[in-house]
């Protein structure tokens, strides 16, 4: 399974305590971006309710417009060279470890510090914009005919991260991850850079521009000059997104959609477990909340279904195997896809109404589909030999495969304080 190989480290740097505390501590950052997975959805409760009936009109461009109508925070400081900077966090390391220097005990771990950079507008809020501006405008499809706009959401979990990192503390949904101002003290630094949109948004050649200057722009940073980026996470939730300037910032931590080792995606010694973050996809479906999964559950008639592209390239190649072994058998419902709202529609109605979803790998090894099957309420079927699933390093998925195999349906693991049975 692709992940399980990780590059010898004989030779790296001997582990800080700060080090040690920043990788046990990130799983308070994956928390907080599983916690917005409920968020997602265009029916969340948590975000206002559309003005209109337009399909166009999602919480994601909800939150977006808020977002960028609202005052910009305040500038964060920052500090002046990386010898200042080691100074500085040696003494706060001090101050953090020992406590109060009459006390016999050292001071207790508080929640994850994160220090957000303040990176131009043309890295941030322009992008941003961009989207917002053009979403209703976008007609083109990509080569798998999604429309542009419904990849970028689709990949949008950095907006979460970051619109709630830098929100006023009394805004902010989630209380165990906070920001900080001075470098420092921080835990581990956040570059919010939106490398999926400017990779979708932008031609070529300005995309690669763009890349190149937000590379020269985080590296000079004194923090990353400290520690060669070892404690940085840069959002990388495209598989093609940063592609041309990866192996520079290989050593950062990286927020993935999967974890490919076949070389497709990634190169070697550029992802791995011990290291990067896989993250849960936005679902392209409604939530199917609990009281959704009771009223379906005795109408779910169909044993295995799938809908979407039936022929891709690299290990999705299995699709069209499955489809040989599978169309004329019992129960099962095997079918094209179709983008737009009713391409949506028959997706989420046909999950809906079955028990298991047939989940094979795509061009990448993970898909979406993983995801709109779980907040449909339908047990997922896994076929794939690279997929690396999300916080699978810390979750025991034996355990779930049990819970499952009683058609009890937990996704505590992508939404930590909801509970769907399904039985």
């Amino acid at each position: 399974m692709a992940g399980k190989q990780f590059p010898s480290l004989a030779h790296a740097r001997p582990a800080s305590p700060r080090g040690l505390l920043a990788g046990a501590s990130l799983l308070l950052l994956v928390l907080l971006a599983a916690s917005y997975f409920l968020l997602l959805s265009p029916s969340s409760p948590g975000l206002a309710s559309p003005s209109s009936g337009s399909a166009a009109d999602t919480a994601f461009l909800i939150s977006l417009d808020r977002f960028l109508a609202s005052p910009r925070p305040s500038s964060a400081s920052s500090a002046a060279s990386p010898g200042d900077l080691d100074a500085a966090i040696r003494a706060e390391e001090e101050a953090r470890i020992y406590g109060d220097p009459g006390g016999a005990w050292p001071a207790a771990a508080g929640p994850l510090r994160v220090y957000v950079y303040e990176m131009p507008s043309k890295f941030t809020y322009d992008l941003l914009r961009l989207f917002r501006d053009s979403y209703r405008e976008t007609t083109n499809l990509t080569s798998n005919g999604s429309p542009v706009h419904r990849l970028v959401e689709q990949h949008s979990i950095d907006y979460w991260l970051w619109a709630d990192l830098i929100a006023p503390e009394s805004q902010r949904l989630l209380k165990n991850v906070i920001r900080v101002r001075r470098q420092e003290e921080a835990d581990i630094f956040y570059v919010p850079f939106f490398t999926t949109i400017s990779y979708f948004l932008l031609e070529k050649q300005e995309c690669k521009a763009l890349y190149r200057e937000a590379l020269k722009w985080v590296t000079d940073q004194p923090a990353w000059q400290r520690s060669e980026g070892r404690d940085h996470v840069i959002p990388v939730h495209h598989p093609w997104s940063f592609k041309s300037v990866r192996r520079f910032v290989k050593k950062a931590i990286w927020l993935l959609p999967d974890m490919d080792s076949t070389g497709n995606w990634y190169k070697p010694g550029q992802v791995y477990l011990e290291k990067d973050v896989i993250l849960p996809y936005v679902p392209n479906v409604d939530l199917c909340d609990s009281k959704c999964v009771s009223e379906t559950q005795s109408r779910r008639s169909t044993l295995l279904f799938f809908r979407g592209r039936l022929r891709r390239n690299a290990g999705g190649k299995i699709r069209s195997k499955l489809v040989t072994e599978l169309k004329d058998a019992e129960g099962i419902v095997i079918e094209e896809g179709t983008a737009g709202a009713e391409g949506k529609a028959a997706a989420q109605n046909g999950m809906r109404k079955s028990l298991f979803c047939l989940n094979p790998a795509g061009d990448t090894p993970s898909s979406a589909r993983l995801f709109d099957a779980i907040v449909s309420g339908c047990i997922p079927v896994i076929i794939s030999d690279e997929l690396e699933l999300p916080f699978e390093g810390i979750l025991d998925y034996r355990k779930v495969n049990l819970f499952l195999s009683q058609y009890l349906m937990c996704i505590f693991f992508l939404i930590p304080h909801v509970l769907v049975r399904f039985c």
